[in-house]
């Protein structure tokens, strides 16, 4: 069995995914990262290793006019070869704004809809340490916490973006904690298979594309396993943010007045929150103002330092300010969130 085959069924193994009688969707752009996870889906089935039935899931963006047709027949082609089912989702995708967000978020409501409507188990993605690493660095760049540094999960669950509460469909990454991209392309050329590529991944008006192509190449000028280290950071960030999460909802529950029967959000004590670690008390301030707001969108570190100084403030009544007329006051031991309609 080649190495590539004996890692991912290793990885399959630590992730306790089923090895038969379930569906899964397989998110394939035809790269050759993709394409490269297909073909050894299809290899591990022949081998009797794996008895699940395979969705091919292409999403045309339709962003690179014919070439982006031209991506769709590949895959349709290969999903033939390999005899998979198919299913093709399209969209145009507008060019204002955030780009990479808007085609990430309709492919993805693409996959998630798929994998619903077929009963799936869950949605594969090819993603690569190369992605992590390049994930991690536009976090840090961007100024993120630890769960950002932390990067991307190796599994996690879709239910937020399916309409029913009851779903359980997972997005799963099975070459995320060993595969670099020079695996994958190696791993089609040892096999005869052909991918395709994107040329909008030489565009470096995208700061990913920036990223791979300037940043990480003078980063191995430091480091020439800049990539897997880079991954493997994110891997021990993001154990020590799970941690830090379980510590700080536990927390979270202690600390809040939950009214009983009442749909507004929690007051938060601050009685025990100023002894505690200063990484989990933001933790805590994260958490309870996303409950209360639903989001963290618009809040900047400013107002996390604003309302941790109103903690320690020996004045009651203070006010902080934050986006969409919300404000934090501090009052009778407690911070209350309110909003221009309270």
């Amino acid at each position: 069995m080649q190495n590539f085959l004996r890692n991912l069924l290793t990885e399959w193994r630590k992730l306790n995914l089923p090895f038969a009688d379930e569906t899964f969707i397989v998110a394939v752009s035809g790269g050759a990262d993709s394409v490269s996870l297909l073909l050894a889906l299809f290899e591990l089935r022949k081998l009797k290793k794996l008895n699940l039935r395979f969705v091919v899931g292409h999403f045309n963006h339709n962003l690179r006019g014919e070439e982006s047709g031209k991506d769709e027949q590949f895959v349709k082609n290969l999903a033939g070869e390999f005899g998979f089912e198919l299913a093709l989702g399209n969209s145009e995708i507008s060019r204002e704004g955030n780009l990479e967000q808007s085609a990430r978020i309709a492919r993805y409501k693409f996959l998630t809809e798929t994998a619903q409507n077929l009963h799936a188990f869950g949605v594969l993605t090819a993603h690569t340490q190369n992605d992590q690493a390049e994930t991690l660095l536009m976090n840090l760049i961007r100024g993120s916490g630890l769960e950002g540094l932390g990067g991307m999960k190796p599994l996690r669950s879709l239910k937020s973006q399916v309409p029913s509460p009851k779903s359980q469909i997972l997005l799963l990454r099975p070459l995320l904690s060993w595969a670099r991209r020079v695996d994958t392309e190696d791993f089609c050329h040892l096999n005869n298979v052909e991918y395709r590529y994107d040329t909008m991944n030489e565009d470096l008006t995208f700061k990913r594309v920036r990223i791979r192509k300037v940043l990480l190449p003078l980063l191995e000028d430091f480091n020439p396993k800049i990539v897997e280290t880079l991954a493997q950071t994110a891997s021990l960030l993001r154990d020590d943010f799970e941690e830090l999460q379980a510590s700080a909802d536990e927390e979270l529950k202690q600390t809040s007045d939950e009214a009983e029967n009442s749909e507004r959000q929690p007051d938060l004590s601050l009685k025990e929150i100023k002894d505690i670690f200063p990484s989990m008390r933001r933790r805590i301030l994260r958490d309870w103002l996303k409950n209360c707001r639903g989001d963290l969108r618009r809040l900047e570190a400013k107002h996390f330092e604003a309302i941790e100084n109103l903690i320690f403030s020996r004045k009651s009544g203070k006010t902080i300010e934050l986006p969409n007329g919300e404000t934090v006051v501090k009052e009778n031991g407690k911070l209350h969130f309110r909003t221009s309609f309270d």
